[in-house]
Protein backbone atom coordinates (compact mmCIF):
# COMPACT_ATOMS: atom_id res chain seq x y z
CA UNK A 1 0.00 0.00 0.00
CA UNK A 2 0.84 3.45 -0.56
CA UNK A 3 2.07 6.10 1.97
CA UNK A 4 -0.93 8.89 2.07
CA UNK A 5 -0.44 12.59 2.22
CA UNK A 6 -2.51 15.42 3.08
CA UNK A 7 -5.79 13.47 2.34
CA UNK A 8 -7.47 16.09 5.06
CA UNK A 9 -11.04 16.03 5.60
CA UNK A 10 -11.87 19.20 4.34
CA UNK A 11 -10.35 18.37 0.45
CA UNK A 12 -12.62 15.31 0.12
CA UNK A 13 -15.68 13.73 1.63
CA UNK A 14 -13.61 10.15 0.63
CA UNK A 15 -12.10 7.86 2.76
CA UNK A 16 -8.67 7.62 3.69
CA UNK A 17 -8.71 11.22 5.33
CA UNK A 18 -5.80 11.92 7.54
CA UNK A 19 -7.81 14.63 9.64
CA UNK A 20 -8.09 18.33 9.61
CA UNK A 21 -5.83 20.33 7.37
CA UNK A 22 -6.26 22.84 10.54
CA UNK A 23 -4.31 20.63 13.13
CA UNK A 24 -1.36 20.21 10.33
CA UNK A 25 -1.01 24.03 9.56
CA UNK A 26 2.46 25.08 10.88
CA UNK A 27 3.86 28.80 11.03
CA UNK A 28 7.36 27.90 9.30
CA UNK A 29 8.33 25.22 7.42
CA UNK A 30 11.02 22.46 7.07
CA UNK A 31 14.41 24.18 5.84
CA UNK A 32 13.90 22.30 2.49
CA UNK A 33 10.49 23.46 1.68
CA UNK A 34 10.91 24.61 -1.37
CA UNK A 35 13.06 21.27 -2.22
CA UNK A 36 9.93 19.39 -1.23
CA UNK A 37 7.25 21.13 -2.76
CA UNK A 38 9.59 20.64 -5.83
CA UNK A 39 9.46 17.02 -5.33
CA UNK A 40 5.97 16.84 -4.93
CA UNK A 41 5.35 19.02 -8.35
CA UNK A 42 7.27 16.78 -10.37
CA UNK A 43 4.87 13.29 -9.17
CA UNK A 44 3.19 11.18 -11.60
CA UNK A 45 -0.16 11.48 -12.12
CA UNK A 46 -2.17 8.19 -11.71
CA UNK A 47 -5.88 9.84 -12.15
CA UNK A 48 -6.46 12.75 -13.28
CA UNK A 49 -9.56 14.50 -12.43
CA UNK A 50 -11.26 17.77 -14.56
CA UNK A 51 -12.06 20.18 -11.19
CA UNK A 52 -10.96 23.37 -10.02
CA UNK A 53 -10.98 24.09 -6.16
CA UNK A 54 -9.40 26.65 -3.36
CA UNK A 55 -8.08 27.22 -0.67
CA UNK A 56 -9.70 25.51 1.66
CA UNK A 57 -8.23 27.23 4.46
CA UNK A 58 -8.10 30.96 3.08
CA UNK A 59 -10.95 30.48 0.29
CA UNK A 60 -8.32 32.06 -2.46
CA UNK A 61 -7.60 30.90 -5.91
CA UNK A 62 -4.20 29.26 -6.32
CA UNK A 63 -2.14 27.81 -8.90
CA UNK A 64 -2.38 24.47 -8.02
CA UNK A 65 -6.22 25.07 -8.72
CA UNK A 66 -7.19 23.10 -11.75
CA UNK A 67 -7.31 19.49 -11.31
CA UNK A 68 -6.84 19.78 -7.50
CA UNK A 69 -7.80 16.34 -6.26
CA UNK A 70 -5.91 14.65 -9.28
CA UNK A 71 -3.76 11.75 -7.41
CA UNK A 72 -0.14 11.82 -8.06
CA UNK A 73 3.00 9.49 -6.68
CA UNK A 74 6.29 8.73 -6.63
CA UNK A 75 5.29 5.00 -6.25
CA UNK A 76 6.11 5.12 -2.68
CA UNK A 77 3.40 7.85 -1.38
CA UNK A 78 0.05 9.08 -3.07
CA UNK A 79 -0.80 12.77 -2.66
CA UNK A 80 -3.41 14.86 -4.23
CA UNK A 81 -2.32 17.24 -7.33
CA UNK A 82 -3.18 20.34 -4.56
CA UNK A 83 -1.05 18.86 -1.98
CA UNK A 84 2.14 21.21 -2.78
CA UNK A 85 0.70 23.92 -2.51
CA UNK A 86 -0.63 23.68 1.03
CA UNK A 87 2.76 22.49 2.32
CA UNK A 88 4.37 25.84 0.55
CA UNK A 89 1.64 28.35 1.53
CA UNK A 90 0.57 26.63 4.85
CA UNK A 91 3.31 24.49 5.74
CA UNK A 92 1.92 21.55 7.13
CA UNK A 93 2.98 19.30 8.89
CA UNK A 94 5.42 15.97 6.73
CA UNK A 95 5.38 12.10 8.20
CA UNK A 96 9.07 11.83 9.06
CA UNK A 97 9.58 8.77 6.65
CA UNK A 98 8.74 10.80 3.96
CA UNK A 99 10.50 13.54 4.91
CA UNK A 100 13.78 10.90 5.08
CA UNK A 101 12.40 9.23 1.89
CA UNK A 102 12.83 12.31 -0.44
CA UNK A 103 16.17 13.73 1.23
CA UNK A 104 17.46 10.08 0.53
CA UNK A 105 16.35 10.56 -3.22
CA UNK A 106 17.99 14.23 -3.05
CA UNK A 107 14.71 15.46 -4.14
CA UNK A 108 14.80 13.86 -7.18
CA UNK A 109 11.32 11.99 -8.90
CA UNK A 110 12.68 8.55 -9.20
CA UNK A 111 11.33 6.58 -12.55
CA UNK A 112 8.49 3.87 -12.04
CA UNK A 113 8.42 0.49 -12.54
CA UNK A 114 4.25 -0.07 -13.39
CA UNK A 115 4.59 -3.86 -13.09
CA UNK A 116 6.23 -2.85 -9.18
CA UNK A 117 3.93 -0.22 -8.55
CA UNK A 118 0.56 -1.38 -9.83
CA UNK A 119 -0.11 -3.47 -6.83
CA UNK A 120 0.23 -0.57 -4.54
CA UNK A 121 -2.16 1.01 -6.74
CA UNK A 122 -4.74 -1.57 -6.88
CA UNK A 123 -4.33 -1.44 -3.29
CA UNK A 124 -4.60 2.06 -1.93
CA UNK A 125 -7.11 3.64 -4.41
CA UNK A 126 -10.11 1.99 -2.87
CA UNK A 127 -8.74 3.32 0.53
CA UNK A 128 -8.79 7.16 -0.62
CA UNK A 129 -12.31 6.40 -1.87
CA UNK A 130 -11.79 5.50 -5.65
CA UNK A 131 -12.84 2.11 -5.81
CA UNK A 132 -14.57 2.83 -8.86
CA UNK A 133 -11.73 4.23 -10.51
CA UNK A 134 -10.50 2.35 -13.78
CA UNK A 135 -7.73 -0.30 -12.42
CA UNK A 136 -4.01 0.26 -13.11
CA UNK A 137 -3.65 -0.40 -17.05
CA UNK A 138 -1.03 1.15 -19.11
CA UNK A 139 0.99 0.04 -22.14
CA UNK A 140 3.90 1.80 -20.37
CA UNK A 141 6.42 0.01 -18.52
CA UNK A 142 7.98 2.41 -16.86
CA UNK A 143 6.79 6.17 -15.57
CA UNK A 144 9.87 8.79 -16.29
CA UNK A 145 9.76 12.05 -14.50
CA UNK A 146 9.59 15.07 -16.30
CA UNK A 147 12.94 16.88 -16.59
CA UNK A 148 12.74 19.10 -13.52
CA UNK A 149 12.75 23.34 -14.36
CA UNK A 150 14.35 25.00 -11.62
CA UNK A 151 13.61 28.93 -11.13
CA UNK A 152 16.21 30.82 -12.58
Amino acid sequence: MLGLLGFYVELDNRSGQSGSIHDAVRPVGEPDEADLVAYLEAGHVVLDVMESGRDVITGSDHRHAPGCSSLVTDGTWLWRKDFPHYLETHHVSLPETFLNHVRSLNYQMPAIAVAQFAPDYDETMPVVGWASAVPWQSTVTTLVPEPRVRDQ
